[in-house]
């Protein structure tokens, strides 16, 4: 008999169901009346009652992956920096104005309820939220995809200031539990996870060794499912995420002895691993902890990922046909010698045969060009962690190395530069070459950086296996970063050239055609007005500082590190100061500049940096003839949903890293997005950038990246600039002799020493001048508002090649060889 669809809902009747959805979890899941809610009742009322609308999809979805049986992706990744579900969920679900009529027809405001939604701590930088791009981009395209990672219970840590100083605080962003999250405690997806004891042989029939692991210590890693939906389609993917669990309960018999510590020590040990994001590592006990978290979190992927391949009845030797696993940076690249594992010792696997297997499985995404940034464990610890990995890996090594001994005969360093076991020093593994030998494709994340890792740090690799090496430009999605964030400027995009752009960014380049219209260059600049007004709000707020949203809103927000050269900024700041001080402020178009960013906890020199910007800024903030012109502003704890406000009130994007040492970078792309300009370096993404939007609409300074390394291989001497710039050295005198820190004159005495006789490796005072004259045609271009408008405009046009969609499609058919498996409308 024939089928018939249900007809879609009106308006009225979706809303009168979320409502009647909505209330329910108030009473059933919440238990209390309207009357007697909280904010926070009330929010996770709403993320339960939305979360209902994601489960029948994700059922859907995944009786549908198992009934198609694709290829699949595996997404490995030990950050995924989520932000927000809540704002995200509603709109790819396209239920925001539903939500909205709803809350409103009893007295609430959706506004209100995603403010009371903590930032999820599982990811810090760049390649954590490029993860959760990523994700979007799996689901909106309906890619069968999986991210696994680990689900960690307090994130990096919650950034303070006291006494101008970045302090830490737990980030306990699960203290009131977490809506989103489906917690698997089935028998059959808590999978063990062994670490330490000792490796066995057994001979076997024919002189054939079976090696047996006989585990030291043992923990169970428990799944916690969140769903991720894609934009305005059926498809729902999950995020997987491993938690620690010890094998063993307390002991009743210590307990019963009174020794009530002992008795639970066991498993809190064991627990520790999911505990936290980063823990310091400058001591053994954070390197081990580290290695352990790795291990876990690829152990329990893979036990899945295989689980899944038997279910479906396909046999091991078609796993690179039905699965590839992407690493995201060497993090997870120990599961390369874990999956030899499994197929040689537990599934009778001959090497040659697990090796091929394994090698056309694996692909590796590398994010950094910096040689002393590459991931490395000393052998002891590995052997101690990982006995029976570290017998792997060493037979890995000596095959490729006899391998390379037959391209390359006789040429004994480059085997041992290429060696996946180093001998400089402590022995170590170095996890990256681990990650090239094992994976069939590796990629960088922008064309500077790709076209780097073949004539720098991977060059050896490059020569010998050239095909292995491809790039995919990152990218973000326009879904959180454009539509959710900006709604303002999203709703005028699509006044004039329709929604289309939110699944195809590449549709924005329709509004160039308006870029010198003048009512549209109104209109626009009454967004940015209005999304200032905001950014201006949150800062008053959090730094209880006013600011005037009049002149430009100078913004460089991310991780705090020298190559990303926050002082360089800073020293510009001084720079404008002193010229108010001096008279000349009829030369100074106003400007707020915002620092934000964490910095590493063992960082000692960045959170230096964050010191120094807060206390300039304490000076520039209480003077009353350069308050008159400026504002510097450090905004605390940095995250998505801050950056969410930061990027659509933005003017000017500060991306000034060293030439040669960003890997790609996405900030720049949402700045761009939102209609910022940048300032930039010739480095990361921002060279694909200017190709974009034409070199006539963003402001490149300061030397190439070849220019960085002839300036080093010939002797830079940073006391030549210092001593030939009257300005730079008025201002390094400054800072070196107290003026921002009277009662502590000597405090950054040792920051200006480190650029003065330390060799400045980041070369702030080469490129000091360059930056100075690119700011000062910032500030001309800002001073003609239409021509600055046309060039805002134009650059959010232009931005089409940078969605996160286009990075993933190239992924899928260039590497993954995925392809989408879109979901039936099943209703």
């Amino acid at each position: 008999m024939p089928t018939h669809k249900k007809p879609n809902p009106t308006m009225e009747e979706a809303t009168e169901h979320f409502l009647r959805t909505y209330l329910y979890r108030i009473h059933s899941t919440i238990a209390r009346d309207m009357v007697n809610t909280r904010l926070t009742d009330r929010y996770k009322a709403l993320a339960y009652a939305v979360r209902d609308e994601i489960i029948d999809k994700w059922l859907k979805t995944q009786v549908y992956y198992y009934e198609k049986n694709p290829k699949r992706v595996y997404y490995l990744s030990l950050e995924f920096l989520m932000g927000r579900t809540l704002g995200n969920a509603l709109q790819n679900l396209d239920l925001t104005e539903i939500a909205s009529s709803a809350l409103a027809s009893v007295g609430t405001k959706l506004e209100d309820m995603e403010e009371q939604e903590p930032d999820a701590g599982l990811g810090n930088g760049g390649l954590g939220r490029l993860a959760a791009c990523f994700l979007d981009s799996m689901a909106t395209l309906e890619l069968p995809a999986y991210g696994y990672g680990i689900r960690y219970e307090y994130g990096m840590f919650e950034q303070r200031m006291e006494n101008f100083q970045q302090t830490e605080a737990p980030d306990n962003w699960l203290a009131k539990g977490c809506p989103w999250e489906l917690p698997r405690h089935e028998v059959d997806v808590e999978y063990e996870v062994k670490f330490k004891g000792s490796v066995r042989e057994v001979k076997m029939d024919k002189g054939l060794i079976k090696y047996i692991w006989e585990p030291g210590e043992r923990v169970i890693a428990v799944c916690y499912d969140v769903p991720i939906p894609g934009y305005k389609n059926n498809t729902v993917n999950s995020l997987k995420l491993w938690s620690a669990r010890s094998n063993q309960e307390f002991d009743l018999t210590l307990f019963n002895a009174s020794d009530y510590v002992g008795a639970v020590m066991d498993k809190n040990r064991s627990e520790v691993i999911s505990k936290v994001l980063y823990p310091n590592d400058q001591n053994v006990q954070g390197k081990e902890l580290r290695l352990m978290q790795q291990y876990f979190m690829v152990a329990a992927s893979l036990q899945d990922i295989l689980r899944r391949l038997d279910k479906c009845g396909d046999p091991m030797s078609e796993l690179p046909n039905k699965a590839v696993i992407q690493l995201n940076d060497t993090h997870p690249s120990i599961a390369i010698p874990e999956l030899m594992r499994v197929l040689i010792d537990e599934r009778d696997f001959g090497w040659d045969e697990a090796w091929a297997i394994t090698s056309k499985t694996f692909a590796y995404t590398n994010h950094t060009v910096l040689p002393e940034a590459l991931e490395r464990w000393d052998v002891p610890l590995m052997e101690h962690i990982l006995p029976r990995h570290m017998e792997i890996i060493y037979e890995i090594n000596q095959r490729f190395l006899d391998d390379i001994a037959g391209l390359y005969p006789g040429d004994w360093e480059r085997r041992s530069r290429m060696s996946i076991v180093a001998e400089d020093g402590v022995k170590s593994i170095r996890m990256a070459h681990l990650a090239i030998v094992g994976s069939f494709s590796v990629n960088g994340v922008a064309a500077l950086h790709s076209d780097l890792l073949k004539t720098g740090i991977f060059k050896d690799f490059y020569e010998a296996f050239p095909t292995k090496f491809n790039n995919k430009t990152n990218g973000v999605t326009p879904r959180r970063w454009l539509k959710h964030a900006n709604p303002a400027l999203s709703e005028l995009i699509s006044s004039k050239i329709g929604d289309g752009w939110v699944k195809h960014l590449d549709e924005l380049k329709k509004l160039e055609k308006y870029a010198d219209d003048p009512k549209f260059q109104k209109d626009w600049q009454a967004v940015k007005e209005q999304d200032k007004q905001k950014l201006a709000d949150i800062i008053q707020e959090k730094c209880h500082l006013r600011v005037r949203t009049q002149g430009i809103f100078d913004v460089q927000v991310k991780r705090i590190h020298e190559y990303k050269r926050q002082l360089l900024n800073l020293l510009h700041v001084v720079h404008m100061y002193n010229r108010i001080k001096d008279g000349h402020e009829a030369d100074i178009v106003p400007r707020t500049i915002i620092f934000a960013g964490k910095a590493a906890p063992g960082y000692k020199i960045a959170k230096d940096i964050i010191h120094l910007i807060n206390l300039v800024g304490r000076q520039v903030n209480r003077e009353l003839k350069a308050q008159k012109y400026m504002s510097v502003v450090f905004l605390p704890n940095y995250g998505v949903s801050l950056a969410e406000h930061i990027f659509p009130g933005s003017d000017l994007s500060e991306q000034i890293s060293t030439a040669g040492m960003e890997a790609s970078g996405t900030g720049n792309m949402k700045f761009a997005l939102n209609g910022a300009l940048t300032i930039g370096t010739l480095d990361g993404a921002n060279v694909e950038m200017e190709e974009e939007v034409g070199s006539e609409n963003i402001f490149i300074f300061g030397k190439t990246t070849d220019e960085i390394h002839a300036l080093q291989r010939d002797g830079y001497n940073p006391r030549e600039y210092y001593d030939n710039d009257a300005d730079l050295r008025r201002i390094l005198d400054m800072i070196s002799s107290g003026y921002f820190n009277p009662n502590e004159p000597d405090l950054f005495k040792p920051l200006i020493d480190g650029l003065l006789g330390g060799g400045d490796p980041f070369c702030l005072l080469a490129d000091f001048r360059a930056y100075i004259e690119c700011q000062d045609k910032v500030s001309d271009a800002y001073r003609d508002q239409t021509k600055w408008t046309k060039m805002s405009i134009l650059n959010v046009a232009r931005m089409g090649k940078f969605s996160s969609d286009r990075t993933i499609e190239q992924y899928a058919t260039e590497i993954w060889d995925v392809k989408p498996c879109p979901v039936p409308d099943l209703r």
